[in-house]
């Protein structure tokens, strides 16, 4: 894909500041929890690694090298793991109370989509064996 690196640059850009919009709503406690805060710091604080992972894929994205272009598989894959785990875990229902999803977690989940899709798909141009670009 031509525009995968800028457009998985752009993607982690939304990550980051998907950390930052609230992620669900608990009427019970009457607040909005995001990347970087929840009550009594209940699930932690996701938003640092996610961030964290979406910075090192900002670099990998930019390297136009094959072992940058595997990193970045790697760490994408980490990161929709992550993502998957930090949703289970903030959007799950206690004690007969479910929170609501708000718009920082669709958000996360489309962002974290689209930037595994862009290092599955990079652009990189590799030579064959007589040293010319294919």
């Amino acid at each position: 894909m031509k525009y995968s690196s800028i457009i998985g640059i752009l993607a982690c850009i939304g990550i980051i500041i998907s950390c930052f919009i609230p992620w669900t709503y608990h009427p019970d406690l009457s607040q909005y929890f995001n990347g970087f805060y929840s009550e009594q710091n209940i699930y932690g604080r996701p938003g640092k690694l996610l961030v964290i992972f979406a910075a090192i894929c900002i670099l990998l994205f930019a390297i136009p090298r094959v072992w940058a272009k595997r990193t970045n598989w790697l760490m994408a894959t980490l990161l929709v793991a992550y993502t998957i785990k930090t949703y289970f875990l903030f959007t799950s229902c206690y004690n007969g109370i479910c929170p609501v999803k708000e718009a920082g977690m669709y958000l996360l989940l489309i962002t974290v989509s689209v930037t595994f899709i862009a290092a599955m798909l990079p652009d990189l141009k590799l030579r064959d064996g007589s040293g010319r670009s294919n």
